[in-house]
């Protein structure tokens, strides 16, 4: 009855939701931190709250398909033009569309050997096969050996930078020196989900995806509003590419894919500047106590450019301990799905963070 492309696929694992907390433990809803998602600790903008309160009475209609407005922002931020802009139901849709438009049976994507599911879980919906370093973060020249060794056969390059779920981020020159290897016809997908938490921690991890698109026609950078602009729950992500990409993968764009709610909400959020700019003084603040406690505590972690840390573990079990959190009303990212004794810890609020590094150190003691 079912595609046998399904047979040794998994399904991915979101992050527990706090619903589940509060069925499971018996913890009010108000207690529950999670800190599991990459979501943002601040909620989103107030001109977005605003702005979904006003346009709540317009729900009952479709939304503008050609996202006019939306466009018109991003491509004014970005200095690219509404032709290079395709919107998607969070930035994983369009994954959706890079599989369905350049794989099949016959090729492969190549990635890091930690990185993103869902490269993996879309390539093999298409049939293709799944090729990744050894090393389980992105190097480069493991990557480039790779490609020269199959070169016939890829068809997609990701590159996820900064690196979900591992943190870690390649600088932009050494990743254009990458890119000038790779034959044209192979398309090289720049996933910058959280590549504004990388600029501004260091502005040598920056793509600028004009520079990008204009360099590389055969490149397509990814991004969403789920993170530093708190619209996890919208689910409004876009692509930036060369007008012949962006037309190829609109083929594959079902109408109306965001809300009207949706549309809205993103297009606000863009205007707000000040709501960003908090979220990130913030992260990088507070993941310094991260790293410190990390310090304090003997336990390894790995430098991230993200708004999530990962601290590894030797003696203690990451589930265990992702478990006694949970006991604790604290939803934290266990690791051992990717083969990895650790948890990964979206950083919080101050608040947030007190109470996670109070039952924590409880735990470790």
């Amino acid at each position: 009855m079912f595609n046998k492309k399904l047979e040794n696929l998994k399904n991915y694992e979101a992050g527990k939701p706090i619903e589940l907390v509060v069925r499971e433990y018996g913890i009010d809803a108000k207690d529950v931190i999670k800190l599991a998602s990459n979501e943002n600790p601040f909620g989103t903008s107030v001109l977005v709250e605003q702005a979904l309160k006003n346009a709540s009475n317009k729900a009952h209609l479709y939304p503008d398909d050609s996202y006019f407005e939306l466009k018109e922002a991003l491509a004014a931020k970005f200095n690219v033009t509404p032709k290079n802009l395709i919107i998607g139901q969070g930035s994983d849709q369009i994954i959706e569309f890079i599989a369905h438009a350049v794989l099949n049976e016959t090729n492969a994507i190549l990635t890091a050997g930690v990185t993103f599911a869902m490269y993996d879980i879309y390539a093999k919906h298409a049939g293709a096969s799944v090729i990744k370093t050894p090393s389980a973060s992105h190097n480069l020249s493991q990557m480039l050996e790779l490609y020269k060794a199959n070169k016939d056969k890829i068809a997609a390059i990701f590159l996820c930078l900064p690196n979900n779920p591992l943190g870690e981020c390649l600088d932009a020159s050494e990743v254009y020196d990458f890119m000038r290897e790779i034959s044209p016809k192979t398309l090289i997908v720049i996933d910058g989900a959280y590549n504004d938490f990388a600029k501004f921690k260091d502005a040598k991890k920056a793509i600028d995806p004009s520079d990008l698109i204009r360099n590389f026609k055969n490149a397509i950078f990814l991004a969403t509003f789920s993170k530093s602009y708190g619209l996890g729950g919208m689910r409004v992500g876009y692509g930036i590419a060369d007008e012949s990409i962006i037309n190829e993968l609109g083929k594959l764009r079902p109408p109306f894919n965001i809300t009207t709610l949706s549309l809205k909400a993103a297009t606000i959020a863009l205007s707000d500047a000040e709501f960003v700019d908090k979220t990130l003084k913030n992260n990088f603040e507070q993941m310094t106590r991260y790293e410190n406690f990390a310090k304090d505590h003997g336990i390894e972690f790995l430098p991230s450019y993200t708004n999530f840390i990962v601290f590894k573990f030797d003696t203690q079990n990451s589930s265990q301990i992702s478990q006694e959190l949970l006991k604790k009303g604290i939803i934290v990212r266990d690791m051992q799905g990717y083969g990895l004794n650790a948890i990964r810890i979206t950083i919080g609020t101050a608040t947030q963070n007190d109470k996670l590094f109070e039952k924590l150190d409880e735990i470790l003691k």
